[in-house]
């Protein structure tokens, strides 16, 4: 029971609000829900929107995607929403579900208080139509933090090249990249990353300012700088030490409360923050004082 209660006070708020919202605090059982779903044809050139409203019959596995396509499927086939694996591991079906950010597929009814259910699509992403949105800046600001390892010693080259070289130092790039338990451990929360956009959608940040990266390029770029296979540190915190980049983060933490993976950007870009700190180039100076009786 000690060893019980000492994990419960581990437990981080961001982590605590994340059981409750996400996993639910309170089983509903009920036979059928009535779901608003968020109507507008942006490409079409709608300027309005307005909800639609359809009677779903459910069970207690029932999900929200589930009910979604019921509606698409038997009531609207016009309906338009973005789904694939059904399993919560390739995060296409994130909407906002009552106001918070989630996966409809990993949204069960029963956790969801109240007879009605409100879809609406993801905050701080350009509309096309309903509940899809484009992704097209998200990833781009994903691929921004080059999301791959950079090691010169990573090349793969033919084995009868190998055997006409004379300097076996040269064997390196055909060598093991060997990690210990620990060296995994700095980076491998934020591998779990599915891109669902979530956080990005929580982020106040990011819809203030198209050019801040968000929580979730920001959390990819220190899994690599993390990653003990990399040896291109200054490299990339080169791109994110900017006014725009890791500093404009204000620290909210709403982007780790909805990660329906259990990743925690926010500790990502702190951590970010300092590697940027402690890696700095920039020769670090004692700042003059200010002597108002000399100026005068």
């Amino acid at each position: 029971m000690p060893n019980l209660i000492g994990k419960i006070k581990m437990l981080t708020r961001a982590r605590q609000t994340h059981i409750r919202i996400i996993e639910g605090s309170k089983i509903t059982t009920r036979d059928k829900i009535l779901i608003n779903v968020f109507r507008k044809n942006t490409v079409r050139g709608d300027t309005e929107h307005h909800y639609d409203k359809f009677e779903i019959p459910v069970r207690r596995s029932t999900t929200v995607l589930d009910a979604l396509l019921y509606a698409k499927s038997y009531l609207d086939r016009s309906v338009a929403i973005r789904y694939s694996c059904r399993m919560a591991s390739c995060g296409s079906c994130g909407m906002k579900i009552n106001g918070i950010p989630r996966l409809a597929c990993y949204t069960n009814v029963s956790q969801l208080e109240g007879d009605t259910i409100t879809c609406t699509p993801l905050s701080n992403f350009p509309h096309i139509r309903d509940l899809v949105t484009d992704f097209s800046q998200f990833f781009d600001h994903h691929k921004d933090m080059q999301p791959f390892i950079h090691n010169e010693f990573a090349d793969i080259q033919l084995k009868t090249e190998i055997t006409q070289k004379e300097d076996d130092s040269k064997n390196k790039e055909f060598g093991e990249f060997k990690q210990t338990p620990k060296d995994l451990d700095k980076y491998l929360q934020f591998s779990y990353c599915i891109k669902c956009g979530l956080c990005y959608s929580a982020c106040p940040t990011a819809g203030a300012d198209l050019k801040f990266p968000g929580p979730q390029a920001l959390a990819q770029m220190y899994r690599y700088v993390a990653d003990s296979r990399d040896n291109a540190i200054n490299e990339r915190l080169d791109i994110v030490d900017n006014q725009h980049g890791v500093w404009r983060c204000h620290f909210p933490s709403s982007c780790s409360v909805v990660c329906p993976k259990g990743v925690d950007p926010s500790l990502g870009i702190q951590l970010l923050r300092r590697h940027l700190v402690g890696f700095s180039k920039n020769e670090k100076k004692i700042a003059e004082l200010f002597n108002k009786d000399l100026q005068e």
